[in-house]
């Protein structure tokens, strides 16, 4: 058996005072964000590049014939540096960038593209990578290296391995035009968020606003120095609540005119251009291999494996939404003239009449809600729904570096004390993070020389600001985005896999939201509420006629939600169902057609218009924005086991852990899924959940 010589995190090289070039000395090895600079990530990623091209020679050049070991798992193992900087960084440019790090990500990204071609595009590498697999049914491989060996042959061909050579020239090319232009489709929007401020100088104008709000709204004001007015953004914590009680409606339409405009404003953070040619650079690439589409492409490795099999749900579910969304909008202009102003509902109208709504048909407002969820109790309530069924608990760790000031370190340990891994918290928003809520890794888990590798993970989120006299207090909304990121953050921490690249969350899109999602179900049942829903001043336990008001309105504006979502669903298989040469030259004008061609009502847009879609030209979602439906039908149908054995049943707990969380990629997520519950999914608990049995 061939070692390969794999040069290590302490091998000589140049810059010794980087912090990367040597073994971190932290606890539990975590990265030393403490010494970090942006000077640093840039020779270390050029060192990581050569080492692991010097990897991937002599794993070409041994004259010993190709096996697993020699090859699948030299391979698996190689790039170790580059993969460690090449996390922190892409994770720091997420979560706490600068403009040092932000022009690194540019330089970088055609280099790290042809890099990678480099490694999936050698011919020599190919060769040993076959010859193993076409001996796979000989060998006596488990049925971790089995995967290991099929999705590591199968990715070097979608990545172009068996192509001629002039395709393959091609190919690079629009791999590395590609990294640029997602990245700068990230970046702008970033911008865009933060260049916006909407400025209130007249008390009135902040008529029917929360008390909360406005004082967040004041703090952002004396930090621009505007002492006496108040700053509104774009960041969700401030433009949604905005929309949902300004009584002033010409500031309501400003507002939601500004946040659908984003990066669609001819200037140099326009983003219409870069995401044609995203659009059309991944037809032709899909084309090169062999492929309808871009859809085509990425869903066959999904469980959905096609675009008509994804289509198909999605107008399913359509079908059933648009009825009950048009009863909301008749309802909320019904209000509207009951207030006899003579106005038509529009879409700065929707949240405002949907809140007034929800008041006088259950009389609940939201804002009673929020001093029972504070950002703590909510994470605590989290701690002990999860130690409850999975045993596991959680210690703050003082000692651990963060890379921002207001980032938490948590250990996680088995109820025996064995530790799990490290999970970090970074929940509030700031002009150094881009938006929306996402878990990542630091370090996968997996297995070497014999040896268990604990897993760091992180959840980082946009959450309500504490304010001068009162803690963090989420809304249901973020409570539900808590539950979710945590669940994430479970498949990362509690994977028992051998192979890093089959560990926790590497799974298929549209199965990687399963895990997420289930956790949503349990944020605010009843029983789970009386654990953690308590009043931040009294700790008094959230009143029961209060969850009654939850559970009751639990249908309330379902329509509208699911309409938004779906139209971003379909908007998404829109662009990434054309072919070479079809793509539009007036984006704006695209998503119009494609939006009327469904039937989306005027007073509801897409959930994320074209030209600040980042979850699928920027986020790794392209033609998976579907997967929060598909895997909705999963944790519906997944849930009712809990519902019917009990809500922290640790029987059914340590089955899911152990057939789904524990399993990462190690086996077809159907596969996986039925081992829990014993047989596949049906779609009757999503649609009962969501009230659109009857329009089935």
């Amino acid at each position: 058996m061939l070692t390969l010589t794999m040069l290590d995190a302490s091998a000589q090289s140049p810059g010794s005072d980087n912090p990367f070039f040597t073994a971190y000395n932290t606890p539990f090895g975590v990265p030393p964000f403490d010494k970090l600079k942006p000077e640093h990530f840039e020779p270390a990623i050029e060192e990581g590049m050569k080492r692991q091209a010097a990897e991937i020679a002599a794993l070409t050049a041994q004259s010993a014939k190709p096996t697993f070991s020699n090859t699948i798992e030299a391979l698996e193992r190689s790039g170790d540096l580059l993969r460690r900087v090449n996390t922190v960084f892409g994770n720091l440019n997420g979560a706490n960038t600068n403009e040092a790090i932000q022009k690194i990500a540019q330089n970088v990204a055609p280099k790290l593209s042809k890099h990678g071609d480099d490694i999936s595009l050698n011919p020599q590498l190919f060769a040993r990578i076959k010859a193993v697999y076409d001996q796979r049914a000989s060998l006596k491989l488990t049925g971790e290296q089995q995967r290991l060996l099929e999705k590591t042959y199968k990715n070097f061909v979608r990545a172009g391995a068996a192509l001629p050579a002039d395709k393959q020239e091609r190919l690079r090319k629009i791999n590395a035009e590609s990294s640029l232009l997602t990245l700068k489709f990230g970046q702008n929007i970033l911008a865009e968020n933060n260049a916006y401020t909407l400025v209130i100088d007249k008390k009135e104008d902040l008529s029917g606003l929360p008390a909360s709000l406005v004082a967040t709204a004041a703090e952002e004001a004396k930090k621009r120095k505007l002492d006496g007015k108040w700053v509104f953004t774009l960041h969700n914590p401030s433009v949604m609540p905005f929309l949902q009680y300004a009584d002033n409606r010409a500031l309501r339409e400003k507002m939601l005119k500004a946040y659908l405009e984003r990066c669609n404003h001819n200037d140099e953070r326009d983003n219409k251009e870069n995401l044609a040619k995203i659009v059309a650079l991944r037809a032709e690439r899909a084309q090169l291999l062999g492929y309808e589409n871009h859809a085509a492409y990425v869903l066959e490795e999904s469980m959905a494996q096609t675009p008509a099999k994804v289509n198909e749900l999605l107008q399913q579910l359509w079908s059933a939404t648009v009825p009950v969304t048009k009863r909301e909008a008749d309802e909320l202009q019904a209000l509207m003239k009951r207030e006899g102003k003579g106005e038509t509902l529009e879409a700065w109208d929707w949240r405002y009449y949907a809140e007034k709504l929800r008041k006088e048909k259950y009389a609940l407002d939201e804002q009673e809600l929020r001093p029972y969820f504070s950002l703590e109790n909510v994470r605590d309530g989290i701690f002990t729904l999860t130690s409850r069924l999975y045993g596991i608990k959680f210690e703050q760790r003082k000692d651990v570096p963060v890379y921002h000031d207001e980032v938490t370190a948590w250990e996680v340990k088995e109820a025996d004390g064995r530790h799990i891994g490290i999970m970090y918290m970074d929940f509030h928003p700031r002009a150094s993070k881009r938006g929306g809520a996402w878990m990542t890794s630091y370090r996968p888990q997996s297995v070497e020389n014999g040896k268990k590798v604990a897993p760091v993970v992180s959840i980082v989120c946009n959450f309500s600001r504490p304010t001068a006299d009162a803690p963090a207090l989420l809304n249901l909304d973020e409570v539900n985005t808590f539950f979710h990121e945590f669940g994430h953050a479970l498949h990362g921490l509690l994977s028992n896999v051998n192979y890093r690249s089959q560990s926790g969350t590497a799974v298929p899109r549209d199965f990687v939201e399963l895990p997420s999602q289930i956790m949503e179900n349990w944020s605010v049942e009843p029983e789970m509420l009386k654990l953690y829903a308590k009043h931040y001043k009294t700790g008094e336990v959230i009143p029961d006629a209060l969850v009654e008001k939850i559970k009751k309105s639990s249908l309330f504006n379902q329509g509208f939600e699911t309409t938004e979502y779906l139209a971003a669903s379909l908007l998404d298989m829109s662009y990434h169902t054309l072919k070479p040469g079809q793509t539009p030259t007036d984006v704006m004008a695209f998503e119009k057609t494609a939006m009327d061609k469904i039937g989306l009502i005027g007073q509801i847009p897409p959930r994320y218009r074209s030209p600040y879609f980042q979850h699928i030209f920027s986020g790794g979602y392209s033609a998976g924005y579907y997967s929060y439906i598909w895997s909705a039908v999963l944790d519906a149908d997944a849930f009712e086991v809990f519902k019917q054995k009990g809500l922290f049943d640790q029987k059914s707990a340590q089955s899911f852990r152990k057939n789904v969380l524990e399993r990462g990629g190690t086996d077809e997520p159907m596969t996986l899924y039925k081992k829990f519950r014993g047989a596949e999914p049906d779609i009757k608990p999503l649609l009962k959940r969501r009230g659109l049995m009857k329009a089935i």
